[in-house]
């Protein structure tokens, strides 16, 4: 299935045509027909000799309706357009050329109408006029067949014609990530809202979850047709009719588009290229009224010019445009630029970056993932994906990682751990992405959740504090002399138990309850303070950080001024 725009100047017969090909009338107004002129976009569709399945987007041809035209040849393959053989090359003609080259259309062919009525000099001359103006585009050496549509004379060429043209066009790619520009919103009795568009970049299916955006309106579809034939999935490269629940069809607009939720980066601000058009007669820079048509919407830009103050007849360079409204964009999405005061196209270009994170002074944007990474320096392969279209396989943990970050990184986490000496690094204390790094670094050992290097000799091993500790366990000094961080982590790896700003060794307190077995054996209704100090020898400074250990650990409970016998106290007391 292939989607063809029509393209050329009012009343050449672009929408007869199509109606000939396909005996579908695209005009769907009564105003189109009672004033025989195209005013919105049409939709036709047949099947051509060799089976192959064609959609027609049919765009009006006036001028007064550029918007509606654009709004119809942002997502097609291919171009049928259309000269009349009784006026030749029109104003229109080459506005619709420019604005097809703009986007990016690169296969077409060219309809010679209304040939019926002029004779065999005008046809010639009007083929070489064709000839004349399409040379040095992307339509030079396309076929151009003579066609009389009221006649059906050439219908048959035609169709033949547009065969061989969709034979070598390429259809479009399945990448998971579809995406409808919406060009019709309406109510269909019985059905609700119905949303109508080209879809590309991947299936949708009923029951899909999707989201309107940039409203962000969260949607079911509840069915789906394309050239009026229910389906339970349509893929990319074909008109598609979505009947969704959870809108209104008044709530969505021609432009506002519907793609799967938190697949897409929503962006009011991107870089792009521009290529001005030759035939401006002035420059193009920030001042000016512009509107970009992307995707099947018109939207109000402001423009600067990247690397300069501004740009030339028919030259190219960079842009900045700032958008009202978020648009779920991607690098390669083309574009068209209009400037609404003067009423013309000013040119045209390619999205190439949808998130830029510079500042205009500094940006020199491409299509490249690398520049992305090397911007950011760090980037989640999922964020990566939504700002440049395609997936990203990650590097380390979910992050892709610039070369050059990575080592500032593995500097900095190295540095940290070196710092920290023989006690080593808390490895807490790093984020995740030092952390994820510290696991890459090889000569660095993780122990206890503290990093240090291999060599360095763990200070707490045999640390001179134990001793004193476990030499007086019911009086422990103060640890006077002893570094802060060491106390710590003696204390975090259980060889210091500390109460209350006091510190015991961890045998303090088996002693303590070994002692208190007999005691609480033969004052099972429970023993005084003073009861436990004696027996203890030592002093109330001590004891009661000494007892709030043993409280804390089950191993005595309190009852009033008492202590009787905690479920962690030692057996032997049970048994006694």
């Amino acid at each position: 299935m292939h989607v063809v725009a029509t393209a050329g100047h009012v009343d050449h017969g672009k929408s007869t045509l199509v109606h000939a090909l396909t005996g579908i009338d695209p005009d769907r107004f009564g105003e189109e027909k009672a004033r025989g002129l195209t005013i919105d976009l049409g939709f036709a569709w047949a099947t051509l000799p060799s089976g192959r399945g064609l959609a027609f987007v049919d765009v009006p041809g006036h001028i007064r309706f550029i918007k509606n035209m654009l709004a119809g040849v942002g997502a097609v393959d291919a171009c049928l357009f259309v000269v009349a053989a009784t006026e030749g090359w029109k104003p229109q003609s080459e506005e619709h050329l420019r604005i097809l080259e703009l986007l990016g259309v690169s296969h077409g062919l060219v309809a010679l109408t209304k040939v019926g009525i002029v004779d065999d000099d005008h046809r010639e001359l009007a083929n070489m006029d064709v000839a004349d103006h399409l040379a040095g585009t992307f339509l030079e050496g396309a076929e151009v067949v003579e066609v009389d549509a009221p006649t059906g004379a050439g219908l048959d060429d035609l169709r033949a014609a547009l065969d061989r043209l969709l034979g070598t066009t390429p259809t479009a790619a399945d990448e998971g990530r579809p995406r409808l520009w919406i060009d019709r919103s309406f109510a269909a009795k019985g059905s609700g809202t119905v949303l109508t568009g080209t879809l590309t970049g991947g299936s949708l299916a009923v029951d899909d979850e999707l989201v309107v955006a940039p409203a962000e309106r969260q949607v079911r579809v509840r069915a789906l047709q394309s050239h009026q034939e229910s389906l339970p999935t349509v893929g990319p490269g074909r008109r598609v009719a979505v009947n969704v629940v959870g809108v209104g069809h008044d709530d969505v607009v021609r432009g506002d588009a519907l793609v799967r939720p938190r697949q897409w980066h929503l962006t009011r601000r991107l870089d792009a290229s521009l290529a001005v058009l030759d035939s401006l007669d002035h420059e193009v820079s920030r001042r000016g009224a512009y509107v970009a048509y992307l995707g099947s919407g018109e939207r109000p830009v402001r423009l600067r010019v990247l690397g300069g103050s501004a740009l030339a007849p028919g030259d190219a360079g960079l842009v900045r445009l700032h958008l009202a409204d978020p648009l779920p964009l991607v690098p390669g999405d083309r574009f068209v630029l209009r400037e609404t005061g003067r009423a013309e196209t000013v040119g045209g270009g390619e999205v190439l970056d949808v998130d830029p994170t510079l500042p205009a002074a500094r940006a020199r944007p491409d299509r490249s993932v690398s520049r992305v990474v090397a911007e950011r320096g760090w980037v989640e392969a999922e964020v990566l994906e939504r700002l440049v279209g395609r997936p990203q396989r990650p590097q380390l943990g979910p992050w892709v990682v610039d070369p050059s970050a990575l080592a500032r990184t593995r500097k900095a986490v190295e540095e940290a751990v070196d710092a920290a000496g023989p006690l080593g690094l808390d490895v807490a204390s790093l984020d995740p992405r030092e952390r994820a790094v510290l696991a890459t670094v090889d000569d660095v050992v993780i122990d206890a959740g503290r990093a240090r290097r291999p060599d360095a000799v763990d200070p707490l091993v045999d640390h001179p504090y134990l001793a004193v500790l476990e030499a007086s366990p019911f009086t422990p000094p103060a640890p006077e002399g002893v570094d802060r961080g060491e106390l710590r982590e003696l204390v975090r790896r259980g060889l210091v138990a500390e109460s209350d700003g006091t510190w015991f060794s961890p045998g303090a307190v088996d002693q303590a309850a070994a002692i208190l077995v007999p005691l609480l054996a033969d004052h099972p209704d429970g023993v005084t303070v003073a009861q436990i100090r004696d027996a203890l020898g030592t002093s109330r400074k001590f004891l009661l950080p000494l007892l709030g250990l043993l409280d804390g650990r089950g191993i005595t409970r309190r009852r009033g001024d008492l202590r009787i016998a905690g479920p962690r106290l030692p057996a032997q007391a049970a048994e006694r």
